[in-house]
């Protein structure tokens, strides 16, 4: 059974049919002690069949250590989202719910290259002269 509907499938498909440059989804997972990762990885490998320009690799973040350390990934399930370049956008977690827009709003921001930030956002992450290290947390409610 899928994760996500006919409908959904459809849908994503067509905002996908933007997409301009090759997106790689690199999932994170490990079989033991991860609630969430047989289910993250199942979500990824049915949005990369979505489309042609979204490409799948699946690690174990045991196992695969050096490509964890490569990403900086030390949790499960752990998703990232990199285009031509690696942009630093990490997901933690099963991006569903609310969180699912904001995954596939990546996925088109990261083929394009760039983001629908306005020029005044712009202007003030222009700004910016130390790395800085954005997290976002979420919760079901």
């Amino acid at each position: 059974m899928a994760l996500l509907s006919d409908r959904d499938q459809q849908e994503i498909r067509q905002q996908f049919a933007g997409l301009t440059g090759q997106v790689t989804l690199i999932n994170f997972t490990q079989e033991l002690g991860c609630h969430y990762c047989r289910d993250t990885e199942r979500l990824m490998k049915e949005v990369a069949e979505l489309s042609d320009k979204i490409r799948l690799e699946v690690y174990n973040l045991q196992i695969d250590r050096d490509k964890a350390a490569q990403f900086q990934v030390d949790k499960v399930p752990a998703t990232v989202v990199m285009g031509v370049k690696d942009y630093g956008i990490r997901f933690y977690g099963i991006p569903m719910g609310h969180e699912f827009s904001a995954f596939l709003g990546a996925i088109q921001d990261v083929s394009r290259g760039t983001t629908d930030l306005s020029p005044e956002s712009r202007s003030l992450v222009s700004g910016i002269s130390q790395p800085v290290r954005l997290q976002v947390f979420s919760t079901p409610t």
